[in-house]
């Protein structure tokens, strides 16, 4: 698979089973993986109502706010209370958690990426200057603020890109003062 652009906008938003939201899945890999059984998979997700979050046996789990005014992460046990109430801040849990979620106001929107433990990990990381992007295998940078130069590619806010089996570096210019970039490098465990 070689480099593939994507922009939100055009990312089709499907409903949650439970209908607390949707999700626009950006890439789930290997192509054609489901639910089920994917390696690693990155999406974009509308919390709309409070409820559970589905459980991923087996797999860890990086989330970040985008827009809104966030949610409570939280076990019933109390092992987990996180508030994820400020943008571009990743959190990680185990989607082997029965995490519980709460609104802290109207809807969100938030930025997932969940990777098989064992076979791999997901370094998450926001950038907001000039940087290289370490080679990986496998990995998604997406513009969440602002327009970035990509290896030379303006990529504007909402836009990214994605890659897998390839090794890929790369060079992120922002173009304005306070541009952020989400960047996940997905390596093997």
């Amino acid at each position: 698979m070689n480099v593939v652009r994507f922009s939100r906008t055009e990312l089709p938003a499907k409903p949650w089973k439970n209908g607390g939201g949707t999700t626009q899945e950006i890439v789930s890999w290997p192509e054609g993986a489901g639910l089920d059984d994917f390696s690693w998979r990155a999406s974009i997700a509308t919390i709309a109502a409070p409820g559970p979050f589905s459980v991923f046996e087996g797999v860890d789990r990086s989330i970040m706010l985008l827009e809104g005014d966030g949610v409570r992460l939280f076990t019933p046990d109390g092992r987990t209370d996180h508030r994820l109430d400020a943008p571009h801040r990743p959190f990680t849990f185990s989607g082997d958690e029965a995490i519980d979620c709460a609104l802290l106001g109207g809807a969100s929107n938030d930025f997932n990426i969940m990777a098989r433990r064992g076979r791999w990990r997901a370094e998450v990381q926001v950038l907001a200057e000039p940087s290289v992007v370490e080679p990986a295998p496998h990995g998604v940078l997406l513009a969440l603020r602002g327009t970035w130069r990509l290896n030379g590619e303006a990529r504007a806010e909402g836009e990214g890109v994605y890659w897998a089996e390839d090794a890929q570096a790369w060079q992120a210019v922002p173009e304005e003062e306070g541009a952020r970039l989400a960047a996940v490098r997905i390596v093997p465990a």
